[in-house]
């Protein structure tokens, strides 16, 4: 940084960001930022929904494929609302909801292990690639053997979040996605969050990657497990707006009048893999994990979960500060990723929030 960029001070989030659009980084960006549950939002959107003259400006309200944030956003919440009602607890073994999690070691794995990635599962599989249909690859899913002992080691898996998702269907008793809106989306108002978004909508969401000899994904999700079980996984397939969760944020985790319990948001932000290798907490990435996305200049405090797609959230409860960016960096391929730019964008948040209340 040069003295003249010095005394400038930390550079404008949404200038970073209308920079990685016009060069080339992502195709389209939402970028939402904020403090505190009630305090003023600056919202920035950038690009277009896809390359070429299928794309449409991209607009605050344009809806994206969110990816993994389904972990956050949809999975979590639920789990931790099913546990405040006292319908399951954190330290359940698996097998007590769901009997076909069997195998050695398993017996001891517990709700708490997959939400903090520390099952021993592995990180990934590709069931979509089995014969047979959703019910034959979540069987292929619960005889998953573990690859360590529980609580040993952090391995970031969707397959434990496959599980989680199985584990709010079976104690909800209703279907994953009927739980998640009843749990989550309709208690918080969370009206442009959803799986599977009609056809009618798939021209104002943003475009993902293209399969071979296909055209890009537009409102069918990008992650293809998640697409061979349906479209509706505990790991992906939900899809949303900014705003939307921007106001997830500020209304489950940063306020008082949240569906959760205070013990509850307290507990998922705070570690639960201490002595391991990995910082998570109850569904959230923590400061100084392998995943973490926030910046070294980010409190201590915040937490933080990312998209394949290029989705990503950020809060502090102690700042207060937030950050939703919504990208479809996947739109150029797998290895176009949004990485560096979420990087410098949440620095820059967090040093502007750092001088303002110097």
């Amino acid at each position: 940084m040069t003295a003249r960029e010095d005394l400038a001070g930390p550079p404008d989030p949404a200038d970073l960001v209308r920079s990685a659009v016009a060069e080339g980084v992502v195709p389209g960006a939402v970028l939402i930022t904020g403090r505190g549950a009630h305090g003023p939002v600056s919202t920035a959107a950038f690009g277009t929904t896809a390359e070429g003259p299928a794309g449409r400006p991209v607009t605050a309200d344009t809806v994206f494929d969110l990816a993994s944030l389904t972990k956050v956003v949809a999975t979590t919440p639920a789990v931790l609302r099913l546990a405040d009602t006292g319908a399951l607890r954190l330290d359940d073994p698996v097998r007590r909801h769901l009997p076909g999690f069997a195998g050695a070691g398993k017996n001891e794995v517990t709700v708490r292990h997959l939400l903090s990635h520390s099952s021993g599962l592995p990180p990934h599989r590709d069931f979509w690639q089995l014969p047979g249909g959703p019910a034959d690859r979540l069987a292929a899913v619960l005889a998953e053997p573990l690859e360590q002992l529980p609580g040993t080691v952090v391995r970031y898996s969707d397959l434990g979040f496959i599980l989680l998702g199985e584990i709010v269907a079976a104690v909800s008793g209703q279907p994953l996605d009927a739980a998640v809106q009843e749990l989550v989306l309709d208690p918080l108002g969370l009206g442009d969050t959803r799986y599977l978004p009609p056809a009618d909508l798939r021209a104002v969401i943003a475009a993902t990657e293209a399969p071979p000899g296909g055209e890009p994904k537009q409102g069918v999700v990008h992650d293809e497990n998640a697409e061979s079980l349906g479209g509706v996984a505990g790991h992906a397939g939900l899809f949303g707006t900014a705003p939307d969760l921007a106001h997830y944020l500020r209304a489950c985790w940063l306020s008082e009048d949240s569906p959760l319990s205070p013990r509850s948001r307290s507990e998922a932000l705070t570690l639960q893999t201490a002595g391991l290798d990995g910082a998570r907490g109850l569904g959230w990435t923590l400061p100084g994990d392998v995943w973490d996305h926030m910046s070294p200049s980010w409190p201590t405090t915040g937490a933080g979960h990312t998209g394949f797609t290029g989705t990503s959230l950020a809060l502090d409860p102690v700042s207060g500060i937030w950050v939703v960016l919504l990208t479809n960096a996947v739109h150029y391929g797998r290895g176009a990723r949004a990485k560096e730019l979420r990087r410098v964008v949440h620095a820059a948040v967090a040093l502007r929030a750092e001088t303002a209340h110097a």
